[in-house]
């Protein structure tokens, strides 16, 4: 499992919604009569939570990879 990819995943996913939001709220003839102020926001909202999960998300791996490293042998050159 790379959480890693998992992360980026979910960024993209968030970028998505978000840039179809953006559309529906600067363009709402493109797809009904009226758009729903209050459900967009409550949808950017939710992008905006995507984004800063995701972010933890890779925050949390990069940490535990170093960690991971950290505690590795290293090798020393036989003599």
């Amino acid at each position: 499992m790379n959480i890693s990819a998992i992360a980026l995943g979910g960024l993209q996913q968030a970028q998505a919604d978000l840039e179809r939001v953006s559309k529906q709220v600067a363009n709402p003839k493109s797809h009904v009569d009226s758009v729903s102020l209050s459900s967009e926001a409550v949808a950017m909202i939710s992008a905006k939570n995507q984004f800063e999960a995701n972010i933890s998300l890779l925050k949390t791996a990069d940490e535990m990879e170093k960690n991971a490293l950290a505690v590795l042998p290293t090798k020393t050159p036989s003599s």
